[in-house]
């Protein structure tokens, strides 16, 4: 019997140090050896720049471009984005290829320390050997060097301990590169390629476990990050974007808004401002294409259109619209329509109609503030100068006359919201 026991222990003992070891391993980047022949196109390098994303995280609010600084709020604590310029103390000026090929698809720094999965390296890791080389080459060549140190991260023991994320990897991290569905067209296979790697929609759009993991189970069906909400899109007509024509999702990925749908704000007016709003049409086909294909899931609130008699009435006494009357009217008007600008539209928009109100009260709070491509959408942010008690008021007043009513916010939403947001 002690015989027995201990063989299972030598067992599991084996099998933990083969993890341990196939964990700490730090695999090669998987380079093809073709790419030592290869000239790289920086012209391109900068287009995939663009549809990755990169100046989102690396280049915080009057900040130097990409030298890093920007905070990210997570479970963790604050993580503090790196400097991503060809700057040789501070930056990445002193990487080969190989190393940026290794921290884009396998999150390992030169030094062989982890990255926290913030960086979106399980999506890049779809990424082309062409593509990691193109925009190695752009970084490396037309980015002027920032000697900037980032703070230090406020993550405390013991996940300030980065190995342990060895053993993440090896269990969320695939490392394949993307390969095109043989059963789909083309446009299909490049939306893919876009929305699962370079764009790494899933990284906001898809809910979390709890080891910080995508839980693909839910994929697209939307996530509340940092106090705003990137909403569901898969095709689901009851809470997604099942029920919008090709062109309404095409215009608010290309120019953040969609008459009678939304207007882009918080992170993903950012997304549409240094990323979408550079890729081809061709491109932006090619992601509505790929959404179009993904399976709805209805495991959210209904975000419903707006009661076809909602505006007909006058607004009704209180605090809200009293707000409202201060503050809002001049830009949206009371018939939701908005005065000077479509994207001051409240009528029909995601924003109003949903019952969560997270992006409401986001908006309220820190306003917006995006150079889109039609126009400079801009709201003041109302943090300052307004109690919980006024902001939540008008935001119920606003979900009801201009929505459907199902918003019930109270001021302690507005608290909670104000210690979400960065």
């Amino acid at each position: 019997m002690v015989r027995k026991l201990w063989a299972i222990v030598i067992v599991i003992a084996a099998a933990v140090a083969a993890a341990v070891v196939i964990a700490v391993r730090v695999p090669d980047p998987g380079i093809s050896s073709a790419l030592a022949q290869r000239q790289p196109d920086v012209t391109h390098g900068q287009y995939i720049f663009m549809l990755g994303d990169c100046a989102a995280c690396h280049t915080k609010p009057g900040g130097k471009t990409l030298a890093g600084g920007l905070p990210l709020k997570t479970p963790l604590g604050i993580i503090y984005t790196t400097n991503i310029t060809p700057d040789r103390d501070t930056g990445i000026g002193n990487y080969s290829f190989a190393d940026f090929a290794r921290a884009m698809r396998l999150g390992v720094r030169p030094d062989g320390a982890r990255l926290y999965p913030a960086m979106p390296y399980t999506a890049y890791a779809k990424m082309s050997d062409e593509d990691v080389q193109d925009l190695f080459a752009y970084l490396q060549k037309d980015i002027a060097a920032v000697n900037q140190t980032p703070p230090a991260n406020t993550i405390g023991w013991p996940l300030n301990q980065r190995w342990p994320l060895a053993f993440w990897n090896v269990v969320f991290l695939d490392t394949s590169h993307f390969a095109p569905d043989p059963t789909k067209d083309a446009s299909w296979n490049r939306g893919a390629y876009i929305v699962e790697g370079l764009e790494h929609c899933g990284e906001c759009h898809t809910p979390r476990g709890v080891a910080q993991n995508l839980d693909n189970g839910r994929k697209f069906s939307g996530a509340v990050l940092q106090g705003w909400k990137a909403y569901d899109i898969t095709a689901s007509q009851q809470s997604g974007v099942g029920g919008w024509s090709d062109d309404a999702l095409a215009s608010y990925l290309s120019t953040g808004h969609a008459d009678g749908h939304s207007s882009a704000s918080g992170p993903m007016a950012e997304a549409v401002d240094n990323s979408l709003r550079y890729a081809t049409p061709d491109d932006i086909h090619a992601i509505v294409t790929y959404l179009r294909g993904v399976a709805p899931i209805d495991n959210a609130p209904a975000i419903a259109q707006n009661p076809p008699a909602a505006n007909e009435t006058s607004p009704p006494p209180g605090l809200g619209v009293q707000v409202f009357a201060g503050n809002c009217a001049n830009c949206h008007d009371w018939d939701g329509k908005g005065v000077q600008s479509p994207y001051a539209a409240l009528r029909g928009s995601r924003t109003v109609n949903d019952p969560d109100a997270t992006n409401l009260m986001a908006i309220l709070l820190a306003g917006s503030n995006a150079p889109l491509p039609v126009e400079h959408a801009f709201m003041p942010p109302f943090a300052r100068g307004h109690s919980d008690d006024e902001l939540a008021a008008v935001a119920n007043f606003v979900n009801g006359f201009f929505g459907n009513g199902t918003a019930k916010v109270t001021a302690a939403d507005i608290g909670k919201a104000r210690k979400a947001l960065p």
